[in-house]
């Protein structure tokens, strides 16, 4: 059964219009876009106009995931006590890297003019890293004229776009990036991480104070998002997952996750009760299918984004849900899909690192199983241990949902935002820091 409907804020008290902070978020991708980011910024957007702050979203039409997920939205509305305005920009396949380009630059072209010639002063902009150098925008701003911003690091550039081979560590794009984030970062009133090794990363790379940059996790809602009995849902029903253990990955098939590992465990599994579910898109989409193909996986499949209202049931249809991030991702990305997972109380298989938030998560609470990158024979050994032991495995579900009830729900992050917005906007009017 869904949650209590009627929940209320129990630590958002009204704000009068005097103390009620501006905020304007801004962000490639909102609502009701497929990208995950934008989805939270939703959620985050709407709670924080509950809690009484004025807020309003610069953002694009729908063009994350592909054409068939787009949705045509208002270029201005206000929804939920949020003015939206959605900027037009080209819209061309984010899977190659000057369509990606061309798509940042129609987009934070125009929004910094907008930005130098029209933003208020009195409003704390809150920008994100999508596109990676948006904040650079309000550092230029600042430079002219009063522009008080907080910065949400989501994925850390250029240090990705090194990883993953786009320039060389050292070469001109790469020391002039970090030039430009050590000057957003130092102007920035407050900084906003999603874990502690990004918090280190960010602080000993630009030299930032520690007390300026805050960890808020990212978190799922709870009230559209809660365990079902996979027996219940369509989509193990017309799918064929009732029978067979499934393990489900769902979202980006990026680049900064490892697929390699669970695709051996699924070769060893082949033949046996199991089921490996991907759905999403993403980087890698092609080739986990070119490898489901060469390696004859029959116990895989493949599928689309499902639409928002189905997201519930999907994410329930499985035994076992996949968390991964690939090696040397640590602190410069973090899986946002582990959240909805805990919120549909699925026990989690993790692959990372030995050194990994992600596994100390998981481990201290007993929400799953950890396997480190590159052992497939492991995880198809500890599939087949969670598949004999259904009762350990609904244990552990049980616990990811308190988990995440105590931890990971939008009250709790977005009052963590709330209170770093807050800072800010002491700032902006020259009060002393609490």
């Amino acid at each position: 059964m869904p949650p209590d409907q009627t929940h209320q804020l129990t630590d958002a008290p009204a704000l009068s219009g005097q103390d009620a902070p501006g905020v304007v978020i801004l962000n490639q991708y909102y609502h009701p876009d497929v990208s995950s980011t934008g989805h939270l910024l939703h959620g985050l957007a709407t709670d924080l106009a509950r809690r009484g702050f004025a807020v309003s979203v610069i953002t694009t039409q729908p063009s994350y995931g592909p054409p068939e997920t787009w949705q045509k939205a208002p270029a201005r509305e206000v929804a939920e006590g949020v003015a939206v305005r959605r900027v037009r920009t080209t819209r061309l396949s984010k899977d190659r890297i000057v369509g990606r380009v061309i798509n940042f630059l129609t987009f934070i072209v125009p929004l910094q003019v907008r930005m130098l010639l029209g933003s208020s002063r009195k409003d704390v902009h809150l920008y994100t890293t999508n596109p990676p150098f948006l904040g650079i925008i309000g550092a230029f701003v600042s430079l002219v004229r009063r522009h008080n911003y907080v910065l949400l690091l989501h994925d850390a550039y250029p240090q990705i776009a090194v990883w993953v081979g786009t320039f060389k560590e050292g070469g001109l794009i790469d020391r002039v990036w970090h030039a430009m984030n050590k000057l957003t970062y130092r102007r920035a009133s407050q900084t906003i991480v999603l874990c502690q090794a990004a918090k280190r990363l960010v602080c000993q790379t630009y030299g930032i104070d520690p007390a300026r940059v805050h960890v808020v996790p990212n978190w799922a809602d709870g009230k559209l998002l809660y365990p079902r009995p996979k027996g219940e849902c369509s989509t193990a029903r017309t799918q064929g997952l009732l029978e067979p253990f499934t393990l489900l990955y769902s979202g980006n098939m990026g680049l900064y996750y490892d697929f390699d590992t669970v695709l051996d465990a699924a070769e060893r599994l082949r033949g046996e009760n199991f089921r490996l579910v991907f759905v999403g898109s993403g980087g890698r989409r092609a080739w986990i299918a070119g490898e489901i193909a060469r390696r004859g996986l029959t116990n895989t499949v493949m599928h689309n984004y499902v639409p928002f209202d189905q997201l519930n049931d999907s994410l329930n249809s499985c035994d076992a849900s996949l968390v991964t991030i690939a090696r040397g991702i640590e602190g410069i990305s973090f899986p946002s899909k582990l959240y909805s997972s805990l919120a549909v109380g699925k026990p989690i298989i993790a692959l990372s690192e030995a050194q990994s938030e992600l596994r100390d998560l998981v481990e201290a609470h007993d929400l799953g199983r950890w396997f480190s990158l590159g052992d497939g024979a492991g995880l198809a050994e500890g599939i087949r241990g969670m598949m004999g032991d259904p009762q350990g495995c609904a244990r552990q579900g049980e616990k990811a949902r308190k988990v995440f009830e105590q931890n990971y729900t939008i009250d709790a992050c977005v009052a963590q935002y709330a209170h770093v917005l807050r800072l800010a906007d002491a700032e902006r009017q020259g009060k002393p820091r609490a």
